[in-house]
């Protein structure tokens, strides 16, 4: 009873969150997915033209360390796999495509469309069952092929990808209920036609190899089909959209083989090019206010550009604009350790992963990527090198790197340091150096469209690194379609360095991905002197409130003293309990002084003075349960014991709350 109660407010929330137009929209995409569940399949898929070729896209370079992909492939060839929590699961030989490795639930093998992935009784954790889908190892396995032409390698890709098409028959089961899962799993493919030789791959040989071909194609066809028939619209048209596009045209370039297939490549195109700019803020911020979903979206964007300009389907100038600006983003918000602000939700989500070893970095990559396609030496620089990963993907333009000097001096590369459609801004000095600080502080908006879906409520919160070491950090997402209190709690205001009032989220929380009511912040302020940055900004998350409070924060970062100087005013007329949140990496020890705390990690330390009023109403915690607090989540479904601090007040009317951090 509580989760089919559980289940009616989801979805009379879902309602609260759509217009009338996509209302009626989604009657009708649910009338055509009862009229397709009674109709079954599309039937036999058409012949494919053998005569219709393309160009590889891929050109991998050398020096990409054939012994790391060999040991990759042998450990999946033994059925063993990396899934999220789950660093060595094994999940047979083949797997059992349809079963989550995670609790061992098998989802049935329903109609897709209409099956409910976020049932955790039915399917499991979908997020894991999804993963091993995705097909990231077939990469791996033809990587190791491409590498050593052993054919262990082929013969392996050939066994997984069989039974992938004999397990999951279109268009049944949890792989045919995401657009999106259908997306990635093409451009995946995409690379191994590539690395396996194409059409005249020795894998085609023989009458086996024939029928190994047909149902192949036969099956991207059905994926094909599937993404154009089911494009994510209106609320939901995130980065699903941009994946499903990016999915379809790299299929309808690389298999150019039916007489959809430029009516498919038009379409996708047409999107991707409209959504590389809908998607992103002028100033180069996703709008869905998240930093993982970054490397996600750029992945789509690169790829599926990559894609199209060998095949002479090259994208307008506004479309590769929008990606460097991401770039730019990225590497202002990037400290000089590597280390980016965990803002907004993080799944470990990937488009492809054709780097091997725990060092990779995914952001690193694409700014190496960006440095090569746009010819910046200053992105090849804050890369610090060209990475596996950009080998095999620009590979042919890595000859040409020797014209950039990509070991620049640390002061010749730019910082910028506001940002602000998306709303974000860096205060801080001495870029680049072990004497870096670097302070990021939102005041940005919750997220993009009316259910914020990857959002946090974060506003004016802030980050703090030094010499690339972390202090403050945003907590990160553990989790997405199960663990509800946790989900709930990361996403909250409390796992954030800000002020959270009455015990309340900023915004309100909907469902697991939606939110009913959205903060609203801006920047009031900003400047960026030699001696001085200054921001304020504010947002009306309690305004609805029966006694209304905003809340207005200044940062003051002096930069000679290397101190920031932060005063939070909440302006109200009665009474309010106020809790204020400080959150540090999982490094730091933190011990208690008479101003505040005292903050150490490698080597480095900060000094923290709290507001006085709050003197035998501070708590430090690390790893509580309850009330949920002290944890950071550095990957999905994954977290560890950190300290948090929280200052509580009571506060009646206008009120000013200070703290100074002391960096020395």
């Amino acid at each position: 009873m509580a989760r089919q109660s559980e289940k009616l407010n989801w979805y009379l929330n879902r309602l609260r969150c759509m217009s009338v137009g996509e209302i009626f929209h989604r009657l009708h995409k649910k009338l055509r997915v009862t009229t397709r569940r009674l109709r079954g399949t599309h039937g036999k898929p058409p012949v494919p033209n053998p005569s219709a070729t393309s160009k590889p896209w891929l050109h991998p370079g050398d020096r990409v360390g054939a012994n790391a992909y060999s040991m990759a492939a042998d450990r999946i060839l033994a059925g063993h796999y990396a899934v999220f929590a789950l660093s060595d699961v094994y999940l047979g030989i083949p797997p059992d495509w349809n079963r989550d490795p995670k609790t061992g639930t098998l989802a049935p093998s329903t109609f897709g469309m209409a099956l409910d992935y976020r049932q955790e009784a039915l399917v499991g954790d979908i997020k894991y069952l999804w993963e091993p889908n995705r097909h990231l190892e077939f990469v791996t396995l033809c990587q190791a092929y491409w590498i050593t032409r052993d054919e262990r390698y082929l013969e392996g890709f050939k066994r997984l990808l069989c039974s992938w098409i004999e397990q999951c028959p279109y268009p049944r089961g949890p792989n045919w209920s995401s657009s999106l899962e259908a997306g990635i799993r093409l451009i995946n493919w995409s690379i191994c036609w590539q690395l396996i030789g194409g059409a005249e791959s020795r894998l085609f040989a023989g009458e086996d190899g024939r029928h190994v071909h047909s149902a192949w194609l036969g099956s991207i066809w059905e994926h094909s089909c599937f993404i154009a028939e089911n494009w994510s619209r209106d609320s939901s048209a995130n980065n699903h959209l941009i994946g499903e596009a990016a999915g379809l045209f790299i299929a309808s370039v690389t298999w150019p083989a039916w007489s959809r297939s430029s009516a498919w490549r038009a379409e996708s195109h047409t999107i991707l090019a409209r959504e590389a700019v809908l998607q992103v803020h002028a100033d180069g911020v996703l709008k869905e206010q998240t930093v993982s979903y970054l490397q996600f979206v750029g992945d789509f964007l690169l790829i599926a550009g990559l894609a199209g300009r060998e095949n002479g389907f090259n994208f307008a100038a506004s479309y590769w604009e929008s990606l460097e600006r991401m770039l730019d983003f990225l590497a202002s918000i990037m400290d000089v350790g590597g280390n980016l602000p965990m803002i907004g939700d993080a799944d470990d989500g990937y488009a492809v992963r054709l780097a091997q070893g725990e060092n990779f970095c995914p952001y690193r990559s694409l700014l190496a990527s960006g440095g090569l396609l746009f010819e910046r030496p200053d992105l090849l620089a804050k890369a610090g090198g060209i990475d596996a990963k950009t080998r095999w993907l620009m590979g042919a333009k890595i000859d040409d790197a020797h014209a950039l000097p990509i070991d620049w001096p640390d002061s010749a590369r730019p910082v910028r340091t506001s940002f602000p459609n998306g709303g974000y801004y860096i205060l801080g000095t001495d870029w680049e150096t072990d004497r870096e600080i670097r302070i990021v502080a939102d005041t940005g908006p919750l997220g993009y469209l009316s259910i914020a879906a990857h959002g946090h409520a974060d506003a004016l919160a802030f980050s703090l690194s030094v010499g690339g070491i972390e202090f403050l950090v945003d907590p990160g997402t553990y989790s997405y379609h199960t663990q509800k209190v946790w989900r709930e709690y990361f996403r909250g205001t409390a796992a954030h360095n800000t002020l959270r009032v009455d015990g309340l989220d900023q915004s309100l929380i909907g469902g697991n991905f939606m939110w009913l009511r959205h903060a609203r912040a801006r920047s009031l302020a900003w400047r960026d002197d030699p001696d001085v940055a200054e921001l304020v900004g504010e947002h009306d998350g309690y305004s609805s409130l029966p006694d209304p409070v905003i809340h207005r924060r200044h940062w003051r970062f002096e930069k000679s003293a290397r101190a920031l100087r932060l005063r939070d005013t909440l302006e109200c007329a009665a009474d309010h309990r106020v809790e204020r949140c400080w959150h540090f990496s999982e490094g730091c020890q933190v011990d208690f002084t008479a101003p505040g705390v005292v903050v150490s990690n490698a080597g480095r330390r900060i000094e923290l003075a709290l507001d006085p009023r709050s003197q035998g109403h501070r708590v430090l915690s690390i790893g509580s349960d309850d009330p949920m607090t002290g944890w950071i989540s550095r990957g999905f479904d994954r977290k560890h014991p950190a300290y948090s601090l929280v200052e509580r007040f009571d506060i009646r009317g206008q009120t000013q709350l200070d703290a100074l951090i002391d960096i020395g």
